[in-house]
């Protein structure tokens, strides 16, 4: 495995090999789950220097919370599972191996609810649990170099823009017999269905979910066979999977277990912050506008709609269609805090401050509230009261990025420069910037003799110089 691992056109051979299908499971053809640890590692580096993977700390803890519930019903599995979101406009999922699971914006903006998207992560957690992965790269390893090679140069022309020309490439290059082998495998797909929907019921999720989702997968090729999504590239057989879904929920009504009592709002407010984060803004606002003409009174397109303009840095008309949209729902603390967020953009902190403190009172833990007050305080010239509000959010929602990064400038404005290189390094780590983390943390260890501080400091500086190492090596080819 080691000599494979060195070779960077395997791994990203490796990868079209993972979204090809998946092969039908030979028993004790599967690599070992140490190696599925050390593969996963090399071929998320090449994911996210590909793909623009979602950071954003609602987005992924959502997805990451649905995630961990249906895992919570399965047996005890050998790897910690990670959830994330690519920003990309396409109906997608995919499972890496070592159990990291990726969806795209495009399918969640798409979905009605959290069983439709609790439905496709199963599915591909379920993927990973009956170690179809595995099994698909142990064979991948007997492939030929030159197969191999001409695999990597699909990737390349697809990333590059050649599209189908980078298919046929992957395709071409693997031969008949590769392509027998990784063909696209009805038996997996419906083992990860039923698995899939068991598990979802367990977690006290709805199975209509998965089926829905599957048709409006499904509805995408309408369009025409160059819009076939890439999902039913990826995951083959979608119609007999959707009459085998609906035969299985009329088969399980009887025995179908207490449902979890979702809250349509959650799901509504992270399909909300998809599309005002990720969305072309342009384009979003006129989507918006358009609804509004037909249903003036459509108070979600209108939250929307100012949110937009926000991001469009058009913020008094922003302020003006959140106040109308809080004037019908004056209670709800979710509005008024984007409301104290666009008053703090616009530089009306005073108005932003008795919002966002407001909003605070109802919802005392939410990260972008306890941020935007923070950073309200801070130009208000009151540090010592927003350090405490950062500190309190980076214990509570670690990956939010930014925080560290204004905890830092302002710790470092109060003269505490050990703390405040510390996390700046923290934030430079985040943001893959690895030569600066580790000036910040060398800087860090140069300001204190703390013994707990040094040993954090230190800590974090040898896991970046290792990081940055694997990075010199994988570009030289091991």
């Amino acid at each position: 495995m080691k000599r494979l691992l060195q070779h960077p056109l395997l791994i990203g051979a490796l990868l079209v090999v993972l979204t090809l299908g998946t092969v039908a499971p030979p028993p004790a053809a599967a690599i070992t789950f140490g190696e599925e640890e050390e593969l996963s590692a090399e071929i998320l580096r090449i994911i996210f220097k590909r793909m623009q993977v979602v950071e954003d700390p609602y987005i992924t803890g959502y997805v990451n919370r649905v995630g961990r519930r249906i895992l919570s019903v399965m047996p005890d599995q050998p790897f910690r599972y990670r959830f994330y979101v690519i920003n990309q406009d396409m109906y997608n999922a995919f499972a890496t191996p070592a159990g990291h699971i990726f969806i795209y914006s495009g399918l969640i903006e798409a979905m009605q609810n959290e069983d439709e998207l609790a439905g496709i992560i199963a599915h591909e957690i379920t993927h990973v649990y009956a170690r179809h992965i595995s099994q698909k790269i142990e064979y991948a390893k007997k492939l030929t170099w030159a197969q191999l090679a001409g695999m990597a140069a699909g990737i390349l022309l697809g990333a590059a823009g050649g599209g189908a020309a980078g298919s046929a490439m992957v395709m071409g290059s693997a031969g008949a017999g590769a392509s027998a082998q990784l063909a696209f495998s009805r038996d997996n797909e419906m083992q990860a269905d039923q698995l899939g929907m068991k598990f979802l019921t367990e977690a006290g999720y709805g199975t209509e979910g998965l089926l829905t989702s599957l048709k409006l997968i499904r509805t995408k090729t309408w369009y025409g066979k160059d819009q076939i999504p890439a999902y039913m590239m990826t995951h083959p057989a979608i119609d007999d999977r959707i009459a085998y879904v609906t035969s299985w929920i009329e088969d399980h009504r009887d025995t179908a277990k207490p449902r979890l009592k979702l809250n349509p709002l959650d799901f509504e407010r992270l399909q909300t912050r998809l599309i005002v984060e990720l969305s072309d803004p342009s384009a979003a606002i006129a989507k918006q506008e358009q609804i509004l003409k037909r249903e003036p009174g459509n108070t979600l397109a209108r939250y929307r709609y100012g949110l937009l303009l926000a991001r469009a840095n058009r913020t008094g008309e922003a302020v003006t269609e959140l106040r109308e949209v809080l004037a019908r729902n004056a209670f709800n603390p979710y509005y008024l805090r984007d409301l104290g967020r666009v008053y703090f953009q616009a530089g009306r902190l005073d108005q932003a401050l008795s919002t966002l403190e407001t909003a605070r009172s109802m919802i005392p833990e939410d990260p972008d509230t306890l941020f935007y007050l923070a950073r309200t305080l801070q130009d208000l010239g009151r540090p010592a009261e927003a350090i405490p509000l950062l500190t309190a959010l980076i214990q509570k929602t670690p990956d939010y990025r930014e925080a560290y990064y204004f905890l830092g400038q302002m710790l470092g404005q109060q003269g505490a420069l050990a703390d405040a290189h510390y996390y700046l390094g923290i934030y430079h780590l985040r943001n893959h910037d690895l030569k600066t983390a580790l000036t910040q943390f060398r800087q860090s260890l140069r300001n204190t003799d703390d013994p707990e501080k040094r040993e954090r400091a230190d800590r974090l500086f040898k896991q970046t110089e290792d990081e940055i190492k694997a990075e010199r090596k994988a570009l030289e080819g091991g």
